[in-house]
């Protein structure tokens, strides 16, 4: 029996009215939208008041899991999104209670066990989904995602109906869907340089947040959450040599169920231990050659991640492609970077993933693993052991904490920013340092937003607090140790509304379904009970991570500095992409002189020339604009024809 169906994309539409049918040319059209997520069929399920559209990328049962699926008299239906790796185990159960099965995929596991447990079934799912189901009895609609947020899915209520889809573009081809701009998420943006939380920059369309899900019962819509991290270390904790087996069996297991696939399977390699980690383990779990894929960068002095995936690639005999991006490269895909992204979020690797995944696709693999979540899950982020440190001091220092705070800014100035950052703070509680990792006014951007919004800006802005998402999620773990509410915020911010969203966006623009083994909520809620040493120790980070894998993982890889995936973008931005940054931003009649003062843009670029940092910050309103233009002031038939 196979485990797993498709990556695909989902949409629908449920009227209030129930006297008032959906038409198929609607579904027809959102689906349409969200092709490149599933160029290999469709369905749609029409019934009064109620339509569901699916666009399919066949990975599994390629001949019997066409979605809208049902169960066995018809009267619930479902369009899926996803993986649910434990869906054997639950198809026993529910052979067991009576159930029969027409397919071998996993999405019949979901309409069945509805009917077992109603809403509740979401409870019972491992794995990544976003799914929408109709009970044609209750008259019921239910949305569902995942735990932590692989899947994304919007929804928006204009009133008179509800729409969802995967993707926002999908929802906006309804002219009941108003495309007016979400003014405090702009501001919101500029703070993150991602938009965290349930809010998009369109006031209508929200996220459907991560281990929740949402009910539309009489035309009553209610949100609720099903899952969250919780960080509670046994009384007696494992042994650390104990517990680094209980992880090692439960990364094979896990690498394991992600690795079940009809067609090749693929790793994203980025040259760090997470990805080799993951690599180590699959090449244990098939008979089949493995490809590998990995990404340089065109120029001179740039630091180059393709000699370490060489080195993975060697022990354990992939098949490897590499792929190399010039400036011209990312500069042309900005457009469609906007449009895939469908929010500007300021992460400019996004743009390599979709070439490394364009890559894998021609080479016939539609399945890439990845390691993304370790940090998350087992501090792998310097930020993490720096602020530890940082409060080690502070508490040592105690009535002398003024002189550390100019040491502190004395470190700033020869090139140490995020410990300079920490110290222009006065008494900093945690949730501000937080936000000093990356966010304004504690960037250099701070010289400059302030003057950055118009009158019309600044006086809708007043009294906003565009941080208040991370200070609130630190107050809801204040009994918590710092490296967990740390650890915790980002699996609520950073993962789910940066990373993932990237994750996704840019491999299914490119048909390609991305999995991460890491994040499974198993491996998860295990990293949460583990003791704090275990994960960062003095200047050891993903202690117990490395120590799992130290036998598997190349020396020179798991002892090299953590570096992320460093693309070149502000040298190219200054340099190669000078004037495309600057025409596109400082355009007569630019979508941004709605928000911004033309003056204070010029200085920012001024100031980025000459080497003062705010590449973030001129990435992050060069995509604005580009996204503004597409989403907001594009026509109707301009919008869909872009696609």
């Amino acid at each position: 029996m196979l485990a797993g169906e498709l990556m695909c994309g989902i949409c629908g539409k449920l009227n209030f009215n129930r006297e008032k049918f959906v038409e198929s040319a609607l579904i027809r059209r959102m689906m349409d939208m969200i092709q490149h997520r599933g160029p290999d069929g469709h369905g749609e399920f029409l019934s009064g008041p109620v339509g569901l559209g699916h666009r399919r990328l066949s990975i599994i049962d390629l001949d019997t899991g066409k979605q809208p699926m049902s169960n066995e008299d018809g009267t619930v239906w479902v369009v899926y999104n996803g993986e649910i790796y434990n869906f054997q185990e639950l198809r026993i159960e529910l052979e067991g209670r009576g159930h029969q099965f027409k397919s071998t995929t996993d999405t019949e596991v979901i309409v069945h066990l509805y009917e077992e447990l109603g809403d509740q079934c979401v409870t019972r799912f491992r794995g990544m989904f976003a799914f929408a189901l109709w009970d044609e009895r209750r008259k019921h609609l239910l949305l569902a995602r995942d735990r932590v947020g692989v899947k994304p899915l919007y929804y928006t209520n204009t009133g008179k109906s509800l729409l969802f889809a995967s993707e926002i573009k999908s929802l906006l081809v309804d002219s009941d869907v108003e495309r007016r701009v979400n003014l405090r998420a702009i501001d919101r943006f500029l703070t993150y340089y991602y938009l965290p939380g349930n809010e998009t920059l369109f006031e209508s369309i929200f996220k459907l947040e991560p281990g929740h899900y949402l009910s539309v019962q009489d035309g009553q819509i209610s949100v609720h959450q099903y899952w969250n991290l919780r960080f509670e270390i046994p009384s007696r904790p494992r042994r650390f040599d104990e517990a680094v087996d209980v992880l090692q069996t439960l990364l094979s297991r896990t690498v394991k169920d992600h690795m079940i696939s009809d067609v090749p399977v693929g790793v994203l390699l980025s040259g760090g231990v997470d990805s080799t980690g993951v690599l180590s383990h699959a090449v244990q779990h098939t008979d089949k050659p493995i490809h590998t894929f990995t990404m340089g960068f065109s120029g001179a002095n740039f630091q180059d991640e393709r000699p370490y995936a060489k080195v993975a690639s060697q022990k354990f005999g992939t098949v490897h492609h590499e792929i190399s991006m010039s400036a011209d490269d990312f500069r042309d895909f900005l457009p469609k970077y906007a449009w895939h992204m469908e929010e500007p979020v300021c992460e400019p690797p996004a743009i390599a993933l979709y070439f490394v995944s364009r890559l894998a696709r021609e080479s016939s693999v539609k399945v890439l693993l990845s390691g993304e979540g370790g940090d998350e899950a087992f501090a792998g982020y310097q930020t993490y052991r720096n602020l530890l440190i940082l409060e080690k001091l502070k508490s040592a220092f105690g009535p002398a904490k003024g002189v550390l705070r100019l040491g502190f800014q004395a470190l700033g100035y020869t090139g140490w920013k995020r410990i300079g950052n920490y110290a222009s703070l006065v008494n900093p509680t945690l949730a501000e340092y937080y936000l000093s990792r990356t966010a304004t006014p504690y960037t250099p951007f701070n010289q400059y937003k302030p003057e950055l919004y118009n009158e019309d800006m600044s006086a809708f802005l007043d009294d906003q607090a565009s941080g208040d998402i991370s200070r609130r999620l630190f107050e809801q773990m204040n009994s918590q140790a710092l490296l967990n509410r740390m650890l915790y915020v980002d699996t609520k911010t950073w993962l789910p509304d940066d990373l993932l969203v990237k994750a996704d966006k840019m491999t299914m623009a490119t048909s390609v379904e991305l999995r991460v083994p890491l994040l499974d909520y198993r491996v998860l809620e295990f990293a949460a009970s583990l003791p704090l040493h275990y994960k960062a120790n003095g200047w050891e980070l993903k202690r117990i991570l490395k120590a799992a894998l130290v036998k598997s993982v190349p020396q020179e890889i798991l002892n090299r500095k953590k570096t992320g995936f460093p693309v070149p973008y502000d040298s190219w931005m200054r340099k190669d992409m000078k004037d495309f940054v600057s025409d596109t931003m400082l355009a007569i009649n630019a979508a941004s002189d709605l928000y911004f003062c033309k003056e204070a843009i010029a200085n920012l670029l001024q100031a980025h020339q000459q080497g003062k940092g705010c590449s973030k910050e001129v990435f992050s309103l060069l995509v604005f604009e580009l996204w503004h233009r597409q989403f907001v002031s594009a026509s109707l038939q301009s919008f869909e024809s872009a696609r």
